[in-house]
């Protein structure tokens, strides 16, 4: 299938990350949170050993199938490293995520509209993450776990967000001077710069199960398009 510009469709995704900031945590606003989704059905998620993943929490609607949220937490602490669970109730809990808090200076308002997981009619308003700030996200999380769904996520926003690539870079300029973009666009350099690399090859390898030239050179070219931002400021 192909978008309103020709572009691909986004495969989607039933989980929900959700970041915390820290002003949350110490107001202590947490608690409302976690009454309001145990009073809507959700409840911990567990792992493939049928642990307990207080990070992540789970709703099983009669007739859908399961959704799920992943709590998200910058760090805090000279301690703190990316991947931690930061435990903040007995039974919820947080991953810490280097960059987050890039999320809450780069974001969009968005309307959301469609049903409840009860089939009822809605309309909202939420913040989500902004394009800039995403590309970071995503492009540290690839650099600590590799994840192929990570590399196609980072893709998709840079061909596709917006009007076009400059889009992508209005978001992410102003982030330029935080150590966590300059990290990001290291390893954007580093796995995603050539065909070859490790990103564009997952990239190809999430969409077609095998390595795919084309797919790799598209890769590789909008990001060395989005590593040539300081000819565009």
């Amino acid at each position: 299938e192909s978008g309103p510009r020709g572009e691909d469709i986004h495969v989607g995704t039933m989980d929900l990350d959700l970041g915390l900031s820290l002003a949350l945590l110490d107001a202590e606003r947490y608690e409302e949170l976690t009454a309001r989704l145990r009073r809507a059905g959700f409840g911990p998620d567990v792992n493939e050993s049928g642990n307990p993943t207080f990070q992540r929490w789970k709703i099983e609607p009669s007739g859908n199938p399961k959704m799920t949220v992943d709590f998200i937490i910058p760090p805090s602490l000279d301690e703190d490293r990316g991947g931690k669970i930061r435990h903040i109730e007995k039974d919820f809990a947080a991953v810490i995520t280097p960059g987050l808090h890039l999320a809450f200076q780069d974001r969009r308002r968005i309307s959301l509209v469609g049903s409840t997981i009860l089939g009822e009619k809605a309309s909202r308003e939420i913040w989500v993450c902004g394009p800039g700030a995403f590309v970071v996200l995503k492009a540290l999380a690839f650099g600590t776990r590799g994840e192929n769904k990570d590399a196609y996520d980072l893709y998709y926003v840079i061909r596709n967000y917006g009007s076009g690539l400059d889009d992508v870079l209005k978001s992410l300029i102003p982030l330029l001077p935080d150590k966590d973009t300059q990290e990001a666009l290291q390893i954007l350099r580093r796995d995603f710069s050539e065909p070859d690399r490790v990103g564009s090859r997952r990239v190809a390898e999430f969409m077609y199960r095998s390595p795919n030239d084309e797919m790799q050179a598209a890769v590789s070219g909008f990001v060395r398009e989005l590593l040539r931002y300081r000819k565009r400021t």
